[in-house]
């Protein structure tokens, strides 16, 4: 059995919370360059390379690559040879405080959504804990700005309406959010499960590498589908036309009932963060 101080989270949280929001993985910077090589607007390709020196001063002078830092979300997978010295739950909301406040980040969360005050330190969490076999522990963080979490849907679709009712959903709603998510976007979409499982899985899949393809190739060519499709509506960056809409469509599906074909899109501004570690 593995024992963890519920200490050792909280300062790898508080860290965690601070390179994920000063420092644009690689996978993104270079997705980004990749696009830009190719886009043919001017003023897409001075809004991209307008993403790329941003990324650059965030990750020298260690400051936030955007204003809003973001609810933090977590991914926990917890082995079940794993023991938390102390309660997790408080070890993560005591790291988060502790990031958001030693680094200077906004604090974005309100304590109740209908009587609006600030909790101050960005928390409370969301927290998902998945339990896997074994003694890994691994805690990932996806700051999540508001901006792009409220161009979010799920739509509880028909079993007749079937892939092309799915596609048709995703590719809508990318239309519909236009410059509101801040583009070009990463698209998370969720298939299946229930109402809310539907929406938790299409928000693990923003965690993907950039680049990377889904394994299954059914669902591997309906990502490439959807990216086109997607790219072709022409919002472009920041939703001043061009290309490059989407840098990424990203697939989860789930098992669901015979009744039911649930769909979620969670979309991700281009300032896709997240960070892991592993004890």
């Amino acid at each position: 059995m593995k024992t963890i101080n519920a200490s050792q989270i909280t300062e790898a949280v508080a860290k965690m919370c601070m390179d994920a929001n000063y420092h644009l993985g690689d996978d993104v910077l270079q997705v980004l360059k990749d696009y830009r090589a190719k886009e043919e607007s001017p003023v897409a390709i001075e809004l991209l390379d307008q993403c790329i020196e941003n990324a650059k001063i965030a990750h020298e002078d260690e400051v936030p690559i955007c204003q809003d830092t973001g609810f933090a979300v977590f991914f926990v997978e917890m082995g079940d040879q794993v023991h938390v010295d102390g309660n997790l739950t408080d070890a993560i909301s005591k790291g988060v405080a502790k990031g958001y406040i030693d680094g200077y980040l906004r604090k974005s969360i309100v304590e109740d959504p209908l009587r609006r005050k600030n909790t101050g330190d960005n928390t409370p969490p969301v927290i998902w804990i998945e339990t896997v076999p074994g003694d890994k522990f691994k805690i990932t963080v996806a700051p999540k700005g508001g901006g792009s979490e409220n161009m979010s849907e799920v739509k509880m679709l028909k079993p007749s309406d079937g892939e092309e009712g799915v596609k048709d959903f995703v590719v809508d709603r990318i239309r519909r959010s236009g410059a509101n998510p801040c583009p070009p976007v990463i698209v998370g979409v969720g298939i299946g499960g229930t109402y809310d499982k539907c929406a938790q899985i299409s928000k693990r899949a923003l965690l993907r590498e950039v680049g990377s393809r889904h394994p299954d190739p059914y669902y591997a060519a309906m990502e490439d589908e959807l990216l086109e499709r997607i790219n072709k509506l022409g919002i472009g960056p920041q939703g001043l036309g061009g290309r490059t809409t989407a840098l990424a469509v990203f697939i989860e599906a789930h098992p669901c009932h015979i009744a039911s074909l649930p769909a979620a899109v969670n979309v991700q501004c281009h300032a896709a963060r997240h960070k892991s570690v592993e004890f």
